[in-house]
């Protein structure tokens, strides 16, 4: 999966302006604040993802022959 595929799928996506932002004004308390705020959406995201596999395995248990 090619990066552009992210970013450019939705004009109001927050991710590129997030990956563009100026780390450098940051201090350390913040930039570690935001390491657990991203570790926390990470975190969600391989909830869903595993959610949808699970889905699709029982889906595929259901309807197989």
């Amino acid at each position: 999966m090619d990066l552009d595929d992210i970013l450019g799928a939705r004009p109001d996506d927050p991710l590129p302006a997030l990956l563009r932002e100026d780390l450098d004004r940051l201090s350390v308390a913040e930039l570690e604040a935001r390491i657990t705020a991203l570790q926390g959406e990470i975190a969600r995201t391989r909830r869903k993802i595993d959610g949808a596999v699970d889905h699709m395995a029982s889906a595929d248990a259901l309807f197989r022959r």
